[in-house]
C-alpha cells in the first residue's frame, strides 16, 4: 500500500471512530442527566422510608460515577481519534508539497556547525522542516541532534531500527497522537533537575504515623458516634492533627505547588510509556531503549501512574472540608508527601532515563515516518572501502520528482573534484544534494538514489558565510575563519569537504591563487570533497595533481534562450552566461 494511499483509509477510519465517539458522549450525557433527575425523584417519593431513600440514593450515585467515568473515558477516545485524524490530514497535505507552516527549528540553527547552515538543514523550506513530526519539546531537540550529530557510528544498527519503526505505522500514529496530548507546564530538563536536588524535609516516622493516627481517630469518632464519649476528644484530636500538619504546612505547599505543574506530564508519559512495554522489537537498538525502562522488574508506565495518584491524592488539600478533615484525622497531607519523597528518592536517578527513551522515540518517529513515506528511497550499503560515496542518480529529497534531475557520482577516499559550471546550472544544488547525502546515511535514513555504496565520512563544509557580517573586510575575515576551522578539524580527522566559490571577498587575481593554494593544501593533506567554482584556472590543478579531478554542469544558448540539463559531466565548462543574463534581463 503507497503511503497516501494508507493516510487517506486511516483518516476516513478516524473520521468515523470521532463521530461515533461524540454521539456516545451525547447519549452518556442524556443518560447521566435522567439517572440524576431519576435519582432525585425517586429520593424525594421515598423521603418517608429512609432505608429505601438510602438504597437509592446509593445506587443513583454508584451508577452516577460510573457514567462519568464511562464519559471520561469515551471523551479521551475522540480526544484521541480527533488527533489521529490531524495527523493523516497533514500528511496528505505535506505530500503535496505543502509544509511550510510548520515548525522550522531555527533555534537549533548554528552558523559555526560542521555543515547545519550550508545544506539549510534548518529554516524555512528545510530538511528539519519537512520530516519534523516530533510533538514534545525535548523529542524535536532529539531529532536536531540526530541530523546535527556528524557521527559514522552504528549506522547500519540505526537503520535496522528505522526500517522496524517505520514498517509500524499505526503504532507509530498512536504514539504522536497520545503525544500530542500531553500539556507540559515545566520542560523535562526542570523536572528532572528538581527531582535530582529535592531534599526530603519529613521525618521517617511519617512511614507509619498517619496509620496510626488515623486508627485513633477511628476508635474516638466510633465512640463518640455511639454515645460512649463525648465529641470534645474527637475535636482535641482532630486539632493535634492539625496541628502537626501544620508544622509541616510551607514545606508542604511549596512540594504541592511543583508537583501539581508536572502531574499531568507524568499521567501522560506514563501512557507512552505503556506504549512502547507493549510493543515488540526485534533491532536493536530499540530493544536496548525498551529494556531501558524497567527498573528491577517493574515497568516505568507503572511506576509514573503510581507518581501521578500520589500527586493527585495530594491534590486533594486544595478543598478546604478535606484539607480540615483530612488533616485533622488522618494526617493526609504529611501521608500523601512522605510518598512522594519516598518515590522521589526511589526513582529520581532513573526519570532521566525514562524521559530520554520517550524523546528518543519522538525523534525516531520522525526520521521512521520519512522512511515510510518514500519506499522508492535506498538505504545505503555500507562498506569499507576505497570508495567514499558511489551512487546511482543521486537526487534532492526535497525537490519534485517531475523537477529533479538525478545525477550519478563515484568518489573515492582523497579525491578532489573540482566544480565548474554557469550560473543557475545547478552546482549548488548538487553540493547540497551530496552533502544531504552524507547526513542522511549517517542518520540511518534511506537516500533519494536508485543505488548507493557509501564508506562512512564525517561531514564540513563552507559555502555560505554568515549574514550578520556585510562589509567586505569582516564577509572575508569569516570566510578565512571558516577555512581555518576546516583546516584544523581535517587534521584530527576525516572529513568529507564540501566548499562552493571560496575566497569571495577578495579581488579575482587574489581569489584564484588563494583557491589554488587551499586546494593544494587540502589534497596534500590527503582530504576528499568538491569545491565548486567560476574560476577556470583552478581546473588546471588537475594536470598537476593525480587526485583532482574536473566536472561541470552546462549551459546552453538556444534561440537566444537560455538552457539547462543540470547534468554532472566529466570535464571543464565552457560556456558562462553572466553577460547574457545582464543583456537578457536589460541591466546592460
Amino acid at each position: 500500500m503507497q503511503p497516501t494511499e494508507f493516510y487517506q483509509k486511516q483518516l476516513k477510519k478516524h473520521q468515523i471512530d470521532t463521530k461515533n465517539a461524540k454521539k456516545r458522549l451525547i447519549r452518556l450525557s442524556l443518560v447521566r442527566f435522567l439517572i440524576f433527575l431519576g435519582t432525585g425523584i425517586s429520593v424525594y417519593l421515598t423521603f418517608q422510608q429512609t432505608q429505601v431513600r438510602v438504597i437509592i440514593g446509593v445506587i443513583g450515585l454508584v451508577v452516577f460515577l460510573f457514567l462519568l467515568k464511562k464519559y471520561s473515558k469515551v471523551k479521551s477516545e475522540k480526544e484521541l481519534s480527533e488527533r489521529l485524524t490531524t495527523i493523516n490530514q497533514e500528511e496528505i497535505k505535506i505530500s503535496t508539497g505543502d509544509f511550510y507552516e510548520r515548525a522550522q527549528g531555527l533555534e537549533f540553527q548554528d552558523p559555526k556547525h560542521f555543515y547545519s547552515l550550508d545544506i539549510d538543514l534548518f529554516g524555512r523550506g528545510s530538511f528539519y522542516q519537512f520530516i519534523n513530526r516530533t510533538t514534545i519539546t525535548e523529542g524535536s531537540k532529539k531529532l536536531a541532534e540526530e541530523l546535527n550529530a556528524n557521527s559514522i557510528d552504528n549506522i547500519v544498527l540505526r537503520q535496522n531500527a528505522l526500517k522496524e519503526l517505520a514498517s509500524i505505522a499505526k503504532w507509530r500514529q498512536n504514539f504522536s497522537a497520545i503525544a500530542s496530548l500531553v500539556t507540559i507546564e515545566t520542560p523535562a530538563k526542570t523536572i528532572i533537575n528538581w527531582l535530582q536536588k529535592y531534599n526530603s524535609f519529613l521525618p521517617t516516622i511519617m512511614k507509619r504515623l498517619p496509620f496510626i493516627f488515623a486508627i485513633v481517630s477511628a476508635v474516638l469518632l466510633g465512640l463518640s458516634f455511639m454515645s460512649i464519649l463525648s465529641p470534645f476528644p474527637a475535636i482535641i484530636w482532630m486539632f493535634i492533627g492539625l496541628f502537626v500538619t501544620g508544622r509541616y504546612l510551607k514545606k508542604i505547599s511549596d512540594l504541592s505547588s511543583n508537583s501539581d505543574k508536572i502531574k499531568n506530564t507524568f499521567r501522560q508519559y506514563s501512557l507512552l510509556l505503556n506504549q512502547i512495554e507493549n510493543e515488540t522489537f526485534t533491532s536493536k537498538i530499540l530493544k536496548e531503549k525498551q529494556e531501558k525502562i524497567t527498573f528491577e522488574g517493574k515497568k516505568a508506565s507503572l511506576i509514573f501512574n503510581e507518581f501521578s495518584k500520589i500527586l493527585d491524592a495530594l491534590d486533594s488539600r486544595n478543598n478546604i472540608f478535606f484539607a480540615i478533615v483530612g488533616n485533622g484525622f488522618l494526617l493526609w497531607d504529611c501521608k500523601q508527601s512522605y510518598k512522594i519523597e519516598q518515590w522521589i528518592q526511589d526513582y529520581n536517578h532513573k526519570v532521566g532515563d525514562w524521559f530520554e527513551v520517550i524523546s528518543f522515540f519522538d525523534a525516531y518517529n520522525s526520521l521512521a515516518n520519512f522512511t515510510f513515506n518514500h519506499p522508492t528511497y535506498i538505504f545505503p550499503e555500507i562498506v569499507d572501502s576505497k570508495i567514499a560515496i558511489s551512487t546511482k542518480q543521486l537526487g534532492h529529497p526535497l525537490l519534485k520528482v517531475e523537477k529533479r534531475v538525478d545525477n550519478d557520482l563515484s568518489i573515492h577516499h582523497e579525491q578532489f573534484f573540482i566544480v565548474t559550471g554557469a550560473n543557475m546550472a545547478g552546482k549548488s544544488t548538487f553540493l547540497r544534494t551530496v552533502s544531504l547525502h552524507i547526513v542522511m546515511a549517517n542518520v540511518g535514513l534511506p537516500i533519494c538514489a536508485k543505488k548507493s555504496t557509501y564508506s562512512p565520512v564525517k561531514l564540513i563544509t563552507s559555502m555560505r558565510t554568515s549574514d550578520s557580517l556585510t562589509d567586505d573586510s569582516s564577509y572575508f575575515f569569516s570566510e578565512l575563519t571558516r577555512l581555518k576551522f576546516i583546516v584544523d578539524e581535517i587534521q584530527k580527522e576525516p572529513y568529507f569537504i564540501i566548499l562552493d566559490e571560496i575566497l569571495k571577498g577578495t579581488n579575482s587575481t587574489d581569489k584564484a591563487i588563494g583557491s589554488r593554494k587551499f586546494v593544494e593544501k587540502l589534497v596534500a593533506s590527503n582530504a576528499t570533497g568538491i569545491i565548486a567554482t567560476h574560476d577556470l584556472s583552478l581546473c588546471e590543478i588537475e594536470k598537476k595533481l593525480e587526485d583532482v579531478k574536473n566536472y561541470y554542469f552546462d549551459a546552453e544558448i538556444i534561440d537566444d534562450e537560455l538552457y539547462f540539463d543540470y547534468s554532472f559531466k566529466k570535464g571543464v565548462c565552457k560556456n558562462m552566461n553572466a553577460s547574457f543574463l545582464l543583456r537578457k534581463m536589460e541591466i546592460i
